[in-house]
Protein backbone atom coordinates (compact mmCIF):
# COMPACT_ATOMS: atom_id res chain seq x y z
CA UNK A 1 0.00 0.00 0.00
CA UNK A 2 1.32 3.12 -1.23
CA UNK A 3 0.62 6.64 0.62
CA UNK A 4 0.20 9.42 -1.86
CA UNK A 5 0.73 12.13 1.05
CA UNK A 6 4.50 13.87 1.73
CA UNK A 7 4.93 15.14 4.89
CA UNK A 8 6.92 18.72 4.86
CA UNK A 9 8.72 20.03 7.92
CA UNK A 10 9.57 23.44 8.14
CA UNK A 11 10.79 25.44 11.31
CA UNK A 12 10.38 29.04 11.45
CA UNK A 13 12.14 31.16 14.01
CA UNK A 14 10.39 34.48 14.82
CA UNK A 15 13.40 36.46 16.64
CA UNK A 16 10.68 39.22 17.47
CA UNK A 17 8.92 36.63 19.75
CA UNK A 18 12.34 34.75 20.29
CA UNK A 19 10.01 31.58 19.70
CA UNK A 20 10.37 28.81 16.87
CA UNK A 21 6.93 26.96 15.08
CA UNK A 22 7.59 23.75 13.45
CA UNK A 23 5.19 23.52 10.56
CA UNK A 24 3.94 20.18 9.84
CA UNK A 25 1.88 19.85 6.29
CA UNK A 26 0.97 17.15 4.03
CA UNK A 27 -0.78 17.85 0.68
CA UNK A 28 -4.40 18.58 0.40
CA UNK A 29 -5.81 20.45 3.13
CA UNK A 30 -4.50 21.05 7.01
CA UNK A 31 -6.44 18.98 9.71
CA UNK A 32 -7.47 20.69 12.97
CA UNK A 33 -5.10 18.46 14.12
CA UNK A 34 -2.21 19.71 12.69
CA UNK A 35 -3.17 22.71 13.23
CA UNK A 36 -2.78 22.00 16.81
CA UNK A 37 0.78 20.50 16.49
CA UNK A 38 1.38 24.48 15.50
CA UNK A 39 -0.84 26.23 17.98
CA UNK A 40 -1.19 23.71 20.92
CA UNK A 41 -3.95 26.30 22.12
CA UNK A 42 -6.18 26.36 19.06
CA UNK A 43 -9.53 25.02 19.80
CA UNK A 44 -12.39 25.05 16.70
CA UNK A 45 -14.11 28.34 19.05
CA UNK A 46 -11.05 30.15 18.55
CA UNK A 47 -10.04 29.26 15.18
CA UNK A 48 -12.18 28.74 11.89
CA UNK A 49 -11.97 27.76 7.97
CA UNK A 50 -11.99 30.96 5.58
CA UNK A 51 -14.65 30.53 3.01
CA UNK A 52 -12.87 31.28 0.29
CA UNK A 53 -10.39 28.53 0.19
CA UNK A 54 -10.78 26.96 3.45
CA UNK A 55 -7.66 27.58 5.17
CA UNK A 56 -7.54 28.32 8.83
CA UNK A 57 -7.98 31.88 10.76
CA UNK A 58 -7.51 32.60 14.16
CA UNK A 59 -11.27 34.49 15.36
CA UNK A 60 -8.67 37.05 16.53
CA UNK A 61 -7.51 37.95 12.77
CA UNK A 62 -9.47 39.68 9.64
CA UNK A 63 -9.92 38.14 6.52
CA UNK A 64 -12.74 39.84 4.72
CA UNK A 65 -14.67 36.90 2.20
CA UNK A 66 -13.33 38.65 -0.90
CA UNK A 67 -9.50 37.51 0.22
CA UNK A 68 -8.61 33.57 -0.70
CA UNK A 69 -6.99 31.73 2.12
CA UNK A 70 -5.69 28.59 0.71
CA UNK A 71 -6.14 25.05 2.72
CA UNK A 72 -2.82 24.83 3.58
CA UNK A 73 -2.55 28.34 4.58
CA UNK A 74 -2.86 30.11 7.67
CA UNK A 75 -3.66 33.57 9.36
CA UNK A 76 -3.17 34.15 12.98
CA UNK A 77 -2.94 36.92 15.78
CA UNK A 78 -4.48 40.06 14.89
CA UNK A 79 -3.41 40.04 11.02
CA UNK A 80 -5.34 40.94 8.66
CA UNK A 81 -5.95 40.22 5.01
CA UNK A 82 -8.20 42.22 2.44
CA UNK A 83 -9.26 43.19 -1.05
CA UNK A 84 -8.91 40.58 -3.56
CA UNK A 85 -5.41 39.41 -1.78
CA UNK A 86 -4.51 35.85 -1.46
CA UNK A 87 -2.39 33.46 1.12
CA UNK A 88 -1.96 29.99 -0.56
CA UNK A 89 0.35 27.13 -0.36
CA UNK A 90 1.61 26.81 3.12
CA UNK A 91 2.23 30.45 3.53
CA UNK A 92 0.93 32.26 7.09
CA UNK A 93 0.39 35.37 8.19
CA UNK A 94 0.79 36.49 11.56
CA UNK A 95 1.02 39.39 14.14
CA UNK A 96 -0.29 42.66 13.46
CA UNK A 97 1.02 41.69 9.86
CA UNK A 98 -1.59 42.79 6.36
CA UNK A 99 -2.08 41.45 3.00
CA UNK A 100 -3.96 43.75 1.18
CA UNK A 101 -4.93 44.78 -2.32
CA UNK A 102 -4.11 41.90 -4.82
CA UNK A 103 -1.42 41.22 -3.10
CA UNK A 104 -0.11 37.34 -2.98
CA UNK A 105 1.94 35.31 -0.74
CA UNK A 106 2.29 31.86 -0.87
CA UNK A 107 4.55 28.80 -1.17
CA UNK A 108 6.31 28.62 2.31
CA UNK A 109 6.38 32.43 2.56
CA UNK A 110 5.76 34.46 5.89
CA UNK A 111 4.18 37.85 6.99
CA UNK A 112 4.58 38.65 10.22
CA UNK A 113 5.21 41.09 12.95
CA UNK A 114 4.01 44.76 11.60
CA UNK A 115 4.69 43.84 8.45
CA UNK A 116 2.41 45.17 4.98
CA UNK A 117 2.48 43.75 1.56
CA UNK A 118 -0.08 45.47 -0.34
CA UNK A 119 -0.43 46.38 -4.21
CA UNK A 120 0.37 44.15 -6.25
CA UNK A 121 3.00 42.34 -4.51
CA UNK A 122 4.30 38.73 -4.71
CA UNK A 123 5.54 36.91 -1.74
CA UNK A 124 6.75 33.26 -2.26
CA UNK A 125 9.00 30.58 -1.91
CA UNK A 126 10.79 30.66 1.41
CA UNK A 127 10.87 34.35 1.43
CA UNK A 128 9.97 36.18 4.94
CA UNK A 129 8.80 39.83 5.35
CA UNK A 130 8.63 40.63 8.79
CA UNK A 131 9.49 43.66 11.53
CA UNK A 132 7.76 46.94 10.28
CA UNK A 133 8.75 45.93 6.34
CA UNK A 134 6.16 47.28 3.94
CA UNK A 135 6.72 45.17 0.23
CA UNK A 136 4.10 46.81 -2.09
CA UNK A 137 3.91 47.86 -5.56
CA UNK A 138 4.83 45.25 -8.12
CA UNK A 139 7.72 43.92 -5.85
CA UNK A 140 8.46 40.75 -5.74
CA UNK A 141 10.44 38.67 -2.90
CA UNK A 142 10.74 35.09 -3.63
CA UNK A 143 13.44 32.00 -2.88
CA UNK A 144 14.98 32.47 0.60
CA UNK A 145 14.84 36.56 0.87
CA UNK A 146 14.37 38.22 4.38
CA UNK A 147 12.98 41.66 4.57
CA UNK A 148 12.76 42.81 7.63
CA UNK A 149 12.92 46.13 10.24
CA UNK A 150 11.87 49.25 8.37
CA UNK A 151 12.54 48.02 5.18
CA UNK A 152 10.50 49.51 1.98
CA UNK A 153 10.31 47.12 -1.38
CA UNK A 154 8.82 48.74 -3.55
CA UNK A 155 8.45 49.49 -7.61
CA UNK A 156 9.39 46.56 -9.77
CA UNK A 157 11.82 45.66 -7.78
CA UNK A 158 12.81 41.82 -7.12
CA UNK A 159 14.26 40.57 -4.10
CA UNK A 160 15.60 36.98 -4.09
Amino acid sequence: MTCHKSLILKRIFFRKKLASVEWIRYNGSMEFEQLKSIFPDATLETWSRHPNGGGWVENTATVEDTSFVGPNAVVSGFASVSGNASVSGNASVSGNASVSGTAQVSGNASVSGDASVFGDAWVFGDARVFGDAWVYGNALVYRNALVSGFASVSGSTVLK
